[in-house]
C-alpha cells in the first residue's frame, strides 16, 4: 500500500507546519515546557485555539453551514498529526472532535444554532459528564437522576473524572431520567451550562500532582426541557456516538513519534559505561520495537480515518485504535524510564530531568490511558462483540 501523499496535500502540511512556527512561542516544545494544567498554560492554549477558530481550522472538517470548511477528511487528518507533533496548545478538543459531531447527529435546529458556533469558534470549553464514583467502565449503571418539573428538568447526582471541568463553560452529561427503565434505556443526554446554581466543581489532585480531573456535584440544579439533546431516554445510544469519535485516537501516532523522538536523541547524546546509550543493542532493541509499534498504531489511525472520511460513525476499529495506542504510550514512558534510570525519577521541569521530565510526567499520567474513555477491557469486549461477533 501507498502511504506517500499527494503533492497537494504535503502543500498544505508545509502551510499547517508554516502557521505553527508563526504563532506558537519561540521554543516551545523543546526549551519552554509548560504544565498543560497550570493558569499559564490554559491562557495560551484558549489563544492559541481561538486562533484555529478564527481561521476556521478547529472544525474544518465540519460542514460550512455549522461552522467548518467542509475539508476532505485527510487534509483534517494532516493538520491533526501536524498539531499533535508540535504539541500545539489546544483545549477543547472534545467539542469539535465527538461532542459537536453528536449534536450535528442529533441536536434540533435551535440546538445546533446555540451550541455549534461557540466549538467551532474554540470559545467554549465543555466537559464531559459521564462517569460517577460507582459507575466507570459499568457506565449505564449511572445513579445521577434527572427529574421533569414543568418546563424545567431538576438534576441531582455527581460526576467524577471530569477533564479541564474546573475550567469549562458548559458540560455535555448522562442522567437517569427513567428509574424503572433497564439500565440502558433509561438515560437521556443534557447540554447545560456550568454556571447554572447548585453545580459544584471540586479538584482532584491525580498521581502526577496537578488538577486533571474534577468532581462535579448537581444539587437541585435547573435546566429549560431544552437541555435535553435528542429523544427522553435514548441518551445511551447518543453517548455511544460520542464515545465512538473519542476513541477513535487518530493523533495518537503522531504524539508517540515525537516522544520517540525525543528519547533517539538523548540514547545519541547520553553516556553510561563509557558508550552512549545508542550503541547499547539493548536500548536499540527496544527503540526499535517502539518505533515499528507506532508503525503500527499509525496504520490502525488510517483505518479509522477511512471510516471518517466516508462519513460513518467509527466502528470497532475505533476501540482497536484505543486498546493499542493507549497501551503502546504506556511501553514509550517505561523505556524512556528504564533508559533514563534514577534521573528519570526527576519531577517534571527540574533542574537535572533528563528532557525536562516529560517522560516522569508520561510515565505517571499514562496510566490513565487505558482507562478514561473506557477500560481496555471493555474495549476489548466491544471489538470481539462488535468487530467479530462473539458471543456476550
Amino acid at each position: 500500500m501507498d502511504f506517500s501523499w499527494s503533492a497537494e496535500e504535503e502543500a498544505f502540511r508545509e502551510e499547517i507546519r508554516d502557521f505553527l512556527k508563526a504563532e506558537l512561542p519561540a521554543g516551545w516544545n523543546d526549551t519552554l515546557v509548560l504544565d498543560k494544567e497550570d493558569d499559564e498554560y490554559i491562557k495560551l492554549a484558549k489563544e492559541f485555539t481561538q486562533k484555529l477558530g478564527a481561521k476556521g481550522w478547529f472544525t474544518a472538517h465540519w460542514p460550512e453551514e455549522y461552522g467548518g470548511l467542509n475539508w476532505p477528511f485527510w487534509q483534517h487528518f494532516i493538520m491533526n498529526e501536524e498539531m499533535s507533533t508540535a504539541d500545539a496548545p489546544i483545549i477543547g478538543g472534545n467539542g469539535p472532535k465527538f461532542l459537536g459531531p453528536t449534536i450535528i447527529h442529533y441536536g434540533s435546529d435551535e440546538q445546533k444554532e446555540q451550541f455549534l458556533p461557540g466549538i467551532a469558534k474554540g470559545e467554549d470549553l465543555w466537559v464531559q459528564g459521564y462517569s460517577e464514583p460507582n459507575s466507570g467502565s459499568d457506565l449505564a449503571s449511572l445513579q445521577t437522576r434527572a427529574e421533569e418539573d414543568g418546563d424545567e428538568w431538576v438534576i441531582n447526582g455527581q460526576k467524577i473524572w471530569s477533564s479541564y471541568g474546573h475550567y469549562a463553560d458548559w458540560c455535555f452529561m448522562l442522567a437517569r431520567t427513567d428509574p424503572d427503565a433497564p439500565k440502558h434505556r433509561g438515560i437521556s443526554y443534557f447540554l447545560l451550562d456550568m454556571k447554572t446554581p447548585g453545580i459544584t466543581v471540586r479538584p482532584l489532585i491525580n498521581i502526577a500532582g496537578t488538577k486533571g480531573f474534577n468532581e462535579i456535584f448537581f444539587e437541585n440544579v435547573r435546566v429549560p426541557k431544552d437541555a435535553l439533546l435528542g429523544e427522553k431516554n435514548r441518551g445511551w445510544y447518543m453517548a455511544t456516538t460520542t464515545l465512538s469519535y473519542e476513541r477513535t485516537a487518530i493523533e495518537a501516532p503522531a504524539r508517540a513519534q515525537r516522544i520517540l523522538n525525543d528519547l533517539v536523541r538523548y540514547a545519541k547524546l547520553t553516556k553510561r559505561n563509557g558508550q552512549t546509550l545508542a550503541e547499547d543493542p539493548a536500548v536499540r532493541q527496544r527503540l526499535a520495537q517502539l518505533a515499528i509499534e507506532i508503525d503500527v498504531s499509525r496504520c490502525l489511525s488510517y483505518r479509522v480515518a477511512t471510516s471518517q472520511a466516508r462519513d460513518d460513525i467509527p466502528g470497532p476499529e475505533a476501540p482497536a485504535n484505543k486498546v493499542f495506542t493507549s497501551e503502546m504510550i504506556q511501553r514509550i514512558a517505561q523505556v524512556g524510564m528504564q533508559m533514563m534510570g534514577l534521573y528519570g525519577q526527576l519531577e517534571f521541569n527540574t533542574k537535572w530531568a533528563p528532557l525536562k521530565g516529560k517522560i516522569e510526567r508520561l510515565y505517571l499520567t499514562s496510566v490513565s490511558g487505558t482507562i478514561a474513555g473506557g477500560t481496555s477491557e471493555i474495549q476489548r469486549n466491544i471489538i470481539a462483540e462488535r468487530g467479530l461477533g462473539l458471543p456476550r
